[in-house]
């Protein structure tokens, strides 16, 4: 029995290990659609330092970072950073909406009605999860769950510095 149960959860981890890998250097070559229906194509991106974070209107740590996530777009925005709020494809738009004006949200927000941004992106199934963008549209880093804040500025700040 104790034999199954190591096996099993060996699988489980290497599964799971499978599922959140993601090269460092990958790009994830998208299209998201804002609330007002615009499109941004991720080679518009190009030049920019830029943070995707999937999130939801009923995630308790994303509403927790959302102040963050706003200072930091504040502080860099004039330095090249942009950042892009990518609803989940289960959240409400009128939800999403009321989030963002309560929030004052200034940055983009996508919205990933069909699923298909969480899925170029690992397949997402659960929020916050973050991942920080080169200029040229290389994964930096990915941020799952909380994330330590010092951490995240410095390498930030390391991205934003290399051309």
């Amino acid at each position: 029995m104790n034999k199954i149960l190591l096996i099993i959860t060996g699988i489980v981890i290497a599964v799971a290990a499978a599922f959140f890998s993601l090269k460092q250097d990958s790009q994830a070559s998208v299209t998201y659609t804002t609330l007002e229906n615009q499109t941004i194509s991720s080679d518009s991106l190009k030049g920019k330092v830029v943070l995707v974070k999937f999130w939801a209107t009923t995630c308790v740590t994303c509403a927790k970072q959302m102040p963050d996530t706003i200072e930091y777009y504040n502080t860099y925005k004039d330095k090249g950073y942009d950042t892009i709020a990518v609803a989940m494809s289960y959240d409400n738009p009128s939800a999403i909406n009321k989030f963002k004006d309560s929030y004052h949200l200034p940055f983009t927000i996508a919205y990933d009605k069909s699923g298909e941004l969480a899925k170029a992106f690992g397949g997402i199934r659960f929020t916050p999860v973050a991942f920080l963008l080169d200029r040229q549209g290389n994964i930096v880093k990915r941020y799952i769950g909380e994330y330590d804040k010092k951490e995240f500025i410095q390498t930030l700040e390391q991205t934003l510095a290399k051309s």
